[in-house]
This record gives structure tokens, sequence and C-alpha cells, in this order.
């Protein structure tokens, strides 16, 4: 009986001292910084990790298919990073990435849509990649300002066309709300909440897969929401997969943490407000939520916006089905 208890009093101390070490870690996530405070290497964890992952983005920006420059623009908010392709004549098309990605998500879309556009891929400025934020970016007002100073130092008065994938697409639909006069048109891919609130799966997925490591972030978040790309025949397919992988990894060990903008949903008032001809692309598979129930919502409150449902793809349809996604956004714009 003796050699129980101690085994029971060493599973409870074992168990505080874990419980003690996760609440430990979750405050340290929650708890606000002041960037002006921080070292010279932020937002990276530390110089060597800021040397590894400016090597690491310019190894995979060798896998970029088209001729490109690059452009460092400054704002109040810190320096933004593009990547501009396509001849300079052409219609001015901006590309935003999902969280925890850069403008090199774009790999397999690019050649395509820079045959007819001068597409501007952006690195988010309060993100992975090459831009720095140097004040706080606590709230969605923060992002559209940044990018109303960022769209002013590139383009003046010219209409922009904006698309934006998951977060990208919950961040267009932001700017689209508050500076319709300065888009022409604007696409929403997969938009992150936007529709409907996340689910709850995501929200466990979510924190087992902030663990930096491959195993939990491949099998608790990536196969996941790119289960159309995991479950491909094709052997690029499942490269991509592990790059895919690989960049959510190198961001994760190499940058300090910043508290998330969380993606909101749009109210009815706001759907309906929209006048900004607006496409809407949606995996069938789409897990975040329903793609059918997603359309019908927007289809229910404001008819002009329009919709279109990719087959056989999810979260994932630009790399899974890039041919259709490109058809259906260089169509779009085009008419």
């Amino acid at each position: 009986m003796s050699i129980i208890k101690k085994i029971i009093k060493y599973l409870i101390i074992v168990t505080g001292l874990g419980l003690g070490i996760a609440c430990w870690f979750i405050f340290t996530l929650f708890a606000k910084t002041d960037v002006s405070n921080e070292p010279d290497y932020y937002p990276f964890k530390s110089v060597e990790a800021k040397t590894k992952y400016l090597e690491y983005y310019k190894y995979r920006s060798q896998d970029w298919p088209v001729p490109s420059e690059v452009r460092i623009v400054e704002t109040s908010y810190g320096k933004t990073y593009i990547r501009i392709s396509g001849d300079e004549g052409n219609k001015p098309l901006v590309l935003l990435p999902s969280t925890n990605a850069t403008s090199l998500i774009w790999g397999v879309n690019i050649e395509a849509l820079s045959k007819y556009f001068r597409v501007y891929a952006i690195d988010n400025i309060y993100d992975v990649g090459c831009s720095v934020n140097i004040k706080n970016i606590d709230q969605p007002e923060d992002m559209v300002e940044w990018l109303d100073e960022l769209f002013e130092e590139i383009f003046a008065e010219e209409k922009i066309n904006l698309l934006g994938m998951s977060f990208g697409g919950w961040l267009t639909s932001q700017y689209t709300l508050k500076n319709p006069d300065r888009l022409d048109k604007a696409i929403w891919i997969c938009p992150a909440a936007t529709l409907y609130n996340f689910p709850s799966e995501w929200a466990w997925r979510g924190i087992i897969s902030a663990i930096p490591h491959r195993f939990f972030v491949k099998k608790f978040m990536v196969e996941w929401l790119f289960n159309d790309l995991q479950n491909s025949e094709n052997p690029k397919d499942l490269q991509l997969l592990d790059t895919l992988v690989e960049d959510a990894i190198m961001g994760m060990k190499c940058f300090t943490f910043r508290m998330p903008i969380t993606p909101t949903v749009l109210t009815n008032s706001e759907l309906g407000s929209i006048q900004t001809p607006t496409l809407l692309l949606i995996g069938e598979n789409e897990k975040l939520y329903s793609s059918l129930k997603a359309v019908d919502r927007v289809k229910s409150i404001n008819k002009t916006i329009k919709t279109v449902i990719i087959p056989n793809a999810g979260h994932d349809l630009i790399f899974v089905q890039p041919e259709i996604v490109n058809e259906k956004i260089i169509k779009f714009i085009s008419d």
C-alpha cells in the first residue's frame, strides 16, 4: 500500500509541475510585448535564428519560377518586403498570404498570374518572412492601416486588385470594407473566419501543432487542412506538402512568438454593404466551415459577390487545383 501511495504522490507532483509549466507557457504567449524594447534582431529569437531563417528564405526563393524583383517599402508600421513579377504595363494584382506563410506560397500560381498582371506578392508585416514591424499591431484596424499606407506608397491613386488566401482572404475582406475606393476588384480565397467562426476542432489542433516539431505540425494541422494535397498521387504535390511543413517549422523555430490577430466574422450588415466586385473561392472540402453553407450565406445576403466552389480541394485549393484557381482569378479580373 505504501508503494501505491508513493506512486500516486509522485504522479500528483509530476502532474502539478506539468500543469504549472503549461500555464506559464500559455501566460508568456498571451503577454503583450513592447516592440520598442525588443532587440535589434527582432522579430527573430536571436541573431543566429535570424541568420538561419534568412538563409533558408533565400534558398526557398530559388524556386520562384519567373523573373522577379524585390522591393522593400517603409511605412509607419515598419518595412514591408514585396516580390514583384510581371510586366509593368499590366494591371496590378496584390497577393496576401495565409498566416505563418510568406509570399513564396504563390510559387505554383505566379507563372500563370504574372502573364496577365503585374503581381505584388507580399510578406505580411506581422508574420514570418522578411517584413518587420516596428510598432505594436494589436487589432485588425492596424493591419488595414498598414496596407493602406503600403498601397499609397506603391500605387498612389491607382486602383488595385487585391487577393488573399486564408488569413490574407480575411484581411482582404477587411480592407474591402474600409477602403473600397482603392480597389478595382477583390478576391477572397478560403478566407479564415469571415463567413463563419472557427470550428472547435481547429482550436485543439492549433494548440497541439504549436509544438515546433514536424510530427505535430504535419499530423495535427497541415494534413488536416491540406487533406486533398496529402492524398494526392502526384509526387510533386507530396513534395510541396513537405516544403510547406518545413516552411512552417522554420518560422516557428526562428521567430519570436507574437500574439496573432484573430480573424473575425463579417456581420450581415458588413457583408451586405460590400459593393466592390468580389470573387469568393472555396474548396468543396474546406475544413474551417462548410463550403455550401458559406456560399449560401453570401448568396442570401449579397448577390453581387460571385462565388465558386473548387472541386477536389479544401483549404489547399491554390496548391492542389492551381489551374482551376488561376483560370478563375484571371477571368474575373480581366472581364
